[in-house]
């Protein structure tokens, strides 16, 4: 049997209750007694949970239907002949109705539960799992860089220079452009400082970063710290790999590249 919702159930639980004083004191009128009796009247196996006013609303209609049968036959046995007397009453006859539990109908609503229709609305994901999406489309990526990377070799020298002379330093001699940054904090800084102190309390800021911003928000508007402390470190080095680059002439000494050229070899 399908259940009634909990707001139906209490108000026909009510009306009962109600209809069972009114009864006792004798105000009850005669046609609301059928209806007051007919929780009892119910198995005793299963009491009926149907609301009151369903119930009389029901009766009243099925009285309706066989008065109205009862007296379509008739006249159409007076206005007909004998012989379609039986076809007259068969098509007066009600269509069947569906009841439920005890031979009574229902209203939809009075059977479906609150909630019980599925969210059909599909909720936006952007998220996707690392394999296969993510690493099919790493790995193709890669195998495109590695195949332009041979083509180009082929076709393009790398640009070496003459073979080193060890009689010879070259002035400025320069490190490598990755490395340019740190060779420049050791023109400004003891190289305890510069190599070990100031690298190393970068690598740690960055190591404590996540545990500080905690913000599980994937949007750079929301992650203001994250996004505030990359930058910080990003254009910290980015500076003095420009000036180690294009700023410091013969003796590693600062100059203007516009007015005494440019020192600068890949």
């Amino acid at each position: 049997m399908t259940e009634i919702p909990e707001h139906l159930r209490k108000r026909a639980e009510a009306a009962r209750a109600k209809a069972a004083e009114k009864a006792a004191a004798g105000d009850a009128p005669a046609e609301d007694a059928p209806a007051a009796e007919e929780p009892a009247a119910a198995p005793s196996g299963e009491a009926s949970r149907i609301p009151a006013h369903l119930l009389e609303r029901s009766k009243s209609a099925k009285a309706r239907k066989e008065g109205a049968a009862a007296a379509e036959p008739g006249a159409a046995a007076a206005s007909a002949p004998a012989g379609g007397v039986a076809t007259a009453v068969a098509s007066a006859a009600p269509p069947p109705t569906a009841t439920g539990p005890s031979g009574h109908t229902q209203r939809l609503l009075t059977v479906v539960k609150a909630g019980s229709i599925q969210d059909v609305k599909a909720t936006p994901v952007d998220k996707v799992h690392t394999w296969p999406h993510l690493l099919a489309v790493e790995f193709v990526a890669c195998l495109v860089v590695l195949t332009f990377t041979l083509i180009f070799s082929i076709f393009v020298n790398a640009p070496l220079l003459e073979l080193a002379n060890i009689n010879e330093t070259p002035n400025p001699s320069k490190a490598p452009w990755y490395f340019l940054g740190l060779q420049e904090l050791l023109t400004m800084f003891h190289p305890m400082v510069a190599g070990v102190t100031i690298p190393g309390m970068g690598i740690f800021l960055l190591i404590l970063a996540p545990y500080i911003d905690r913000n599980p928000s994937n949007k750079p508007e929301d992650r203001k710290f994250a996004v505030s402390l990359f930058t910080v470190q990003l254009m910290f080095w980015a500076v003095l790999v420009i000036i180690g680059s294009f700023f410091r002439g013969p003796g590693f000494n600062f100059v203007a590249p516009w007015t005494q050229g440019l020192f600068f070899e890949l």
